[in-house]
C-alpha cells in the first residue's frame, strides 16, 4: 500500500492508498516543530482505527510546500514504515511534464501535483483552481505541460487580515450570503469577502482564457471549493481529491517495472 502525504502550509494531509482505492484520509495542522515520533505515533493509532496495519506500507510520496517539514516526513517514512518516500521536486522524480516557466525550481509542488492529476483525469486546456492557505490559478496546456498561472491570499487569509487591521471589524465565518447589500457589519463583511472572492473568481479565469487563447476546462480542489462552486458558473468540476490522485499517478510513473 501507499502512504501519500500533502504537506501544505496550514494543514497536512495524509492518505493510504491500496492499489486505486483510498483505505484511509487524516489531517494535521502544519507543525514544523512537531517531531517524525510525534506523527509516528498519531498516525499509527489512526491506521489501527481503521484496521490496517504500518507495516503493510511499502511506499510513499511526499509533496510539501514548507521545505522545514521535509525532514521530519522523510525520517517518518523510514522509521515507521520502513520505506524510502519520493519526494515531489527532487531530481530524478519524473512528474511527465515540461514545466514551462523561466523559473521552474520556484514552483510549489502542489500545484504541480495538481496539473499531473487533472491531466489525466481531464483532458485538453485546463484551469486548476486550489483553495487553499493561499488559492492558485494553474495553466495545464493540452499535452499536459504546466504553463504558470496566478496566486491569490486565501479568504481565510483575507478574513484574518481585515479583522487585523480593523480596529472594530470582528472576526466572521466564511458563508454565502443572501443579499450583497449587508445591512449590519457581520452581513456586509460577509458579502464583502464571499461576493468579492467570487468576482476575483471570475475576472481571474475570463483574463486567463482570454490570454490563453481558447475556451479552458476549470477543475476546482481544496477545502472551500464546494461553497464558491455552487455561486460561479466558471468552475466545471470539482475534485476533492485532486491534490492526492497525483501523488498516487506520480507514485506510479516512479514505480512501475522496468520492461526488459
Amino acid at each position: 500500500m501507499l502512504l501519500a502525504i500533502d504537506s501544505g502550509n496550514t494543514n497536512i494531509v495524509f492518505a493510504v492508498y491500496d492499489g486505486d482505492t483510498l483505505r484511509g484520509e487524516w489531517r494535521a495542522s502544519t507543525d514544523s516543530e512537531r517531531t517524525a515520533d510525534e506523527l509516528g505515533v498519531w498516525l499509527t493509532q489512526l491506521l489501527t482505527i481503521e484496521g490496517l496495519n504500518r507495516l503493510d506500507i511499502s511506499s510513499a510520496i511526499i509533496a510539501s510546500v514548507v521545505p522545514a517539514m521535509v525532514f521530519g516526513l522523510k525520517t517518518l517514512c523510514r522509521r515507521y514504515f520502513k520505506c524510502e518516500p519520493l519526494v515531489v521536486g527532487d531530481e530524478g522524480v519524473d512528474l511527465g511534464l515540461s514545466i514551462l516557466l523561466d523559473r521552474p525550481e520556484e514552483v510549489g509542488a502542489d500545484r504541480l501535483v495538481n496539473a499531473v492529476a487533472a491531466h489525466k483525469y481531464y483532458k485538453g486546456p485546463l484551469i486548476v483552481i486550489d483553495f487553499g492557505t493561499a488559492t492558485t490559478f494553474d495553466v495545464v496546456d493540452a499535452e499536459g505541460n504546466y504553463c504558470g498561472g496566478a496566486i491569490s491570499p486565501g479568504i481565510n487569509l483575507s478574513l484574518e487580515a481585515l479583522h487585523m487591521a480593523a480596529a472594530k471589524l470582528p472576526r466572521v465565518a466564511i458563508g454565502r450570503p443572501r443579499q450583497v447589500i449587508g445591512r449590519a457589519t457581520v452581513p456586509a463583511m460577509q458579502s464583502g469577502i464571499f461576493w468579492g472572492y467570487v468576482g476575483l473568481i471570475e475576472g481571474l479565469v475570463k483574463r486567463i482564457k482570454e490570454e490563453f487563447g481558447s475556451d479552458m476546462l476549470v477543475v476546482a480542489t481544496g477545502g472551500l471549493a464546494p461553497l464558491f462552486a455552487e455561486a460561479t458558473k466558471v468552475i466545471n468540476a470539482l475534485d476533492a481529491d485532486l491534490t492526492l490522485r497525483g501523488l498516487l499517478e506520480i507514485n506510479r510513473r516512479n514505480t512501475a517495472p522496468v520492461r526488459g
